[in-house]
Order: structure tokens, then C-alpha cells, then sequence
């Protein structure tokens, strides 16, 4: 597979020419996420980012959380965030947090009020949206534009101060409202919020907006490279401003790349958050979720996210991921390191009348036949056993291979069998297959007397360990199939989870929280972390084994 990532990598590209001119001197990215919600895959593609373009250029990450709006902001997804990030394999230099500059944002602001570059204004959110104008149309200038210096001074001093009601007073940048760039009309750099803060608690009742916050704060870490996404983009000029205005000794620079989407893929926070609120999901971690959390319980691996965020590079307009292309990636993973070994989801069970009652006998099966340093397995062999329901038809199509009355097949690792009876219950469904074993087919045996077509997998009953089985379709249905006349919860699939009750291998009693494992024909399954334990076994399941996308054509 052609390797995009360095072709792409139009940031990489320029911080290389940054180094080289000498208008920096060492690499500081930042990753700096909002304390609001769980992080999602399109934050890995950013973490990705900011972590290797510091690592590779041999400079330094810091991980700062902008957690200027305590309404929305929890130390739950502080701590959440850390976990998602070391999962995915990357340490920050430094742990920083906006609210630790509260007092020097708190002081620049003043400076831009002395150097007539703020005042406080007393329209209501409303009246400032109406005022602010449109692309074709200036803004209206806000009655309190021409305060003078003394006045937003005190004003502004009492806003701090506690004095003024939520809504009732903010403090605007004084730029330009006939700008053609409407966040450069007077944009608000300071509200009030009488809200406790998860770190700084009652101390503040004005809290900085992101606009003023986030560009201030990269320049006091000393930021080279402040990188984020194209929705940004027209942000820029206002960044550049406040670092300037308010005379920050750091000049770091923005750039702008496209977003990560992904086919049948929601990752708006807000839509994200409404499905736990609303029960469609089992929190944020369910399966189901594309969020980091959700996709380390279902068992994706960070090796796989971050070789596919690589992959699909750094571009400068957005464009939308087949899905296919991440799964390909934890195929690619998986496919050395996982234990394969045989589950039966749908169970019917096999009586082989032939062989010897009260007799178990230990067969040999390889771990990983890719891998052999995964070594062997022993697997228990016995008169009564279980196979797939869907291996057995009574009246097959032709060119079906799989068991019928009369025909023989291969039992992976073991024998030969051949149907003799279907045994039916009183509404006339199959409940049970009574089959003939041939002793001279044992696996390994060299036995080539006659060749069958087909071979399926089983689990033998006596020691059968069960388990569930987690099946996952897309959550939210593309609006390409769907329409986009359809609204977010319209999308939703009816059919994203099914559970299916079966049994796996003995081997696998033990097994615990994240181990992986590939299902003779089923696909790639995880343990789930959350709902097994003591004696019980969930799996999710990963991918299937395989897929008719070709990344290199995509």
C-alpha cells in the first residue's frame, strides 16, 4: 500500500521549512481538547498529529485542556482524556490547563480596555446577533463602543467582581464591525457565568471565551505550531490579533487541516451526548461509539488507529473516510497477534453415535498458523459436541457443502463426520444431529482415501464455556442511504446490536477484559472489559475476517 501520510502531510512540510528559515527553534505542538465530552476517533486523528510531528522534529507535546466554560466541563472527562490519549501510546511533556492562566488573561484584557481595544457592552446575546450584521452587510456598532477607558475599566473590574447577573454584561474586543471576516466584528472575549469550575471552583464568575483564551494560552506554553481544523480557519485573523494586542512575548502561528470523516459516522459531541442521554447507547464507552473509550472496549487496537490515521494523512480539504478503511487496519493487526480458535454462536447440537461413550481425547490445533511462536493448543474431542446452526440444512441448494441427511464433512482439527438423522421437537424443529464418525480422518493423520468440501468448526459440549456475543452493525445510517432529509435520530439503526448466545473453546475460561481472539469464520472478537467475569464471557465482535474493500484504491 502506497504510504500517503508523508506526501500528504502538508503541516509536516511546513514546520520542516520553519526549522530550516530558523523562525522556530524547537517544535511545541499541543493537543488541547475541551473537558465536555469524550474524545472521538476524529481527536486521535489530532492527537496522532501533535504527538508525532513533535516526536519526529524531536520537540515536545503538551496536553492542555481549555476548560473555560465550567457549565459544560467535568473532571471526569479530564480524566477520561488522559486515559484515551496514553491508550493510544503517546505521554505528554506537560499537563496544562487554560484556567491556570485565569489571572494573566484576566490581566491582558485590562491591558487591551487601557489601550482602547476592549470595552463592556450591555446587549443581551439577541440584540449583539441582530447588531453583528451579515456577509453582505456591515454590523452595527454596540451602544457601548465609544465607553471611555475609566469606565470599562470599573466595569470590567466588577464583572470580576460578582455585581453583574449571567448575560447581563460582556467584554468585547473593539476591532472592526464593517470587517467582510464576521468573527472580527467586535467578537466577545469575556462572559459572565456564576458557575463552580471543576479546578478553580467559586473563585471566578467571568470566564474567557475560547477566541481570547486559546491563542493567549498557546503563546504562554510557547506553542510553534497551533494546529487544528478548517472550521478554524477564519478564526485565524482573530488569533493573530489577541497575541498581538495584548503583546505576548510568543508569536506561535495557526494552520488549519481538514477534519476526519467517516461513513456511517456521527462525531458531533453534542449528537454523541444525546445518544447516552437518551439510552440509545449504554454510555460512552458502548461499542457501538466512535469514541476512543467505546472502540477500546470493542477491541480495536491504538497500534491499528494510529497506522490508519497515518495512512489517510494530513490534508487541506475535508473529504469523507470509508469505514471499510479502518477495519482494514485492525485486520492488519490483529491477524498475527490474535489466538484463533473456534466459537459456536448459534449452537445445535451433535451426537456422534459411533464414538465411544465416556471417552475424551485431546486434539492439537496451532494458535495462529501466521504466527508460529503462538505456539499449539490442546482441544478437548468427545462423543457429544456442538456446530454452528447454519451448517446444517435439512434441504440444501445445491453446491451447499456444509452437513445435510447423507453428507460428510471435516470437523476442523478433528474427523470426518457424516449426517445420519435430524432429531425434531414437537413443532418441528431441529434440535439435534446424529452423525457417524470416521476414525481413520483424524486431522494430522495423512488420511487422503477421498476428499470432502466441506469443513466447519464445533466446540465439544461437555466443556463448552458459554458466551455472549455482541454483533455490530453501524449505529447511525449513512445519509447517503438514508437521505439527508432524515434527521440525526432518524438514522439510527434498529439493528446495530445483536446478541447471540453460544459457546467458545475451554481454553478460553480465563480469559479476560481486552484479550482478542479470531473466530473460525466469524471474524475478530474481544472479551468484553465491562460485562465479563466471575464465570461469564461477552464478546465483542471487532470486524469481520474479511472485506471486498481494497484500501489501496479508496
Amino acid at each position: 500500500m502506497e504510504n500517503k501520510s508523508s506526501s500528504s502531510n502538508f503541516i509536516k512540510n511546513i514546520v520542516m521549512e520553519d526549522l530550516k528559515s530558523g523562525r522556530v527553534q524547537e517544535v511545541v505542538t499541543r493537543f488541547p481538547p475541551e473537558p465536555n465530552g469524550y474524545l472521538h476517533i476524529g481527536h486521535a486523528k489530532s492527537i496522532c498529529l501533535n504527538f508525532e510531528l513533535a516526536e519526529e522534529f524531536k520537540g515536545k507535546t503538551n496536553l492542555r485542556f481549555d476548560d473555560t466554560n465550567p457549565v459544560k466541563e467535568d473532571t471526569e472527562y479530564v480524566e477520561a482524556i488522559q486515559e484515551d490519549v496514553r491508550w493510544l501510546g503517546f505521554d505528554w511533556d506537560e499537563l496544562r490547563f487554560a484556567s491556570d492562566y485565569f489571572e494573566e488573561l484576566y490581566n491582558r484584557a485590562v491591558l487591551l480596555i487601557r489601550k482602547g481595544k476592549a470595552y463592556v457592552c450591555d446587549l443581551t446575546a439577541d440584540e449583539m446577533r441582530e447588531m453583528r450584521g451579515t456577509l453582505t452587510e456591515p454590523g452595527k456598532e454596540s451602544p457601548g463602543r465609544n465607553r471611555s477607558v475609566e469606565e470599562n475599566l470599573d466595569l470590567f473590574a466588577r464583572m470580576r467582581a460578582g455585581e453583574f447577573k449571567d448575560g447581563e454584561r460582556v467584554l468585547r474586543a473593539k476591532i472592526d464591525m464593517g470587517s467582510p471576516n464576521i468573527t472580527m466584528r467586535d467578537p466577545v472575549l469575556y462572559r459572565i457565568s456564576h458557575s463552580h469550575h471543576h479546578r478553580t471552583g467559586d473563585a471566578w464568575c467571568i470566564y474567557p471565551m475560547y477566541d481570547y483564551a486559546h491563542p493567549l494560552s498557546d503563546a504562554i506554553e510557547g506553542i510553534s505550531h497551533s494546529v487544528c481544523t478548517l472550521e478554524f480557519e477564519d478564526h485565524r485573523p482573530l488569533y493573530d490579533w489577541a497575541i498581538a494586542e495584548c503583546e505576548m512575548e510568543s508569536t506561535p502561528r495557526q494552520y488549519e487541516f481538514a477534519r476526519l470523516n467517516i461513513t456511517n459516522t456521527v462525531m458531533s459531541k453534542r449528537y454523541l451526548k444525546q445518544l447516552v442521554d437518551e439510552g440509545v447507547v449504554d454510555g460512552w464507552d458502548d461499542p457501538r461509539m466512535p469514541t476512543i473509550s467505546g472502540m477500546r472496549r470493542r477491541g480495536y487496537t491504538p497500534e491499528a488507529i494510529r497506522a490508519f490515521c497515518r495512512e489517510i494523512g494530513v490534508a487541506k480539504s475535508n473529504s469523507v473516510v470509508d469505514e471499510r478503511n479502518l477495519e482494514h487496519f485492525i485486520r492488519e493487526d490483529l491477524k498475527l497477534k490474535a489466538l484463533r480458535t473456534m466459537a459456536v454462536l448459534r449452537p445445535l447440537k451433535v451426537v456422534i453415535t459411533n464414538y465411544p461413550e465416556g471417552q475424551t481425547e485431546l486434539l492439537e490445533a496451532e494458535n495462529n498458523a501466521e504466527n508460529e511462536e503462538m505456539g499449539i493448543r490442546q482441544i478437548p474431542f468427545s462423543r457429544e459436541i456442538y456446530i454452528e446452526r447454519d451448517d446444517f440444512m435439512e434441504n440444501p441448494p445445491s453446491k451447499y457443502f456444509r452437513l445435510f441427511p447423507g453428507n460428510e464433512v471435516r470437523l476442523k482439527h478433528a474427523y470426518f463426520i457424516t449426517c445420519q438423522e435430524a432429531v425434531k421437537d414437537e413443532n418441528g424443529e431441529v434440535v439435534e444431529l446424529r452423525c457417524t464418525y470416521d476414525p481413520k480422518t483424524k486431522s494430522g493423520s495423512g488420511f487422503s482415501e477421498r476428499k470432502v468440501k466441506g469443513t466447519i468448526h464445533w466446540v465439544e459440549a461437555s466443556q463448552a464455556v458459554p458466551a455472549d456475543f455482541r454483533l455490530y452493525e453501524p449505529l447511525i445510517l449513512d445519509e447517503a442511504s438514508q437521505g439527508s432529509d432524515k434527521s440525526f435520530l432518524e438514522r439510527i439503526n434498529p439493528n446495530s446490536l445483536q446478541v447471540e448466545q453460544g459457546y467458545v473453546e475451554p481454553n478460553m475460561k480465563d480469559a479476560v477484559g481486552g484479550d482478542k481472539f479470531q473466530f473460525f469464520r466469524h471474524g475478530y472478537f474481544s472479551v468484553d472489559s465491562k460485562d465479563s467475569g466471575g464465570g461469564k464471557l461477552a464478546f465483542n465482535r471487532i470486524v469481520s475476517l474479511k472485506s471486498s474493500f481494497d484500501p489501496t484504491k479508496a
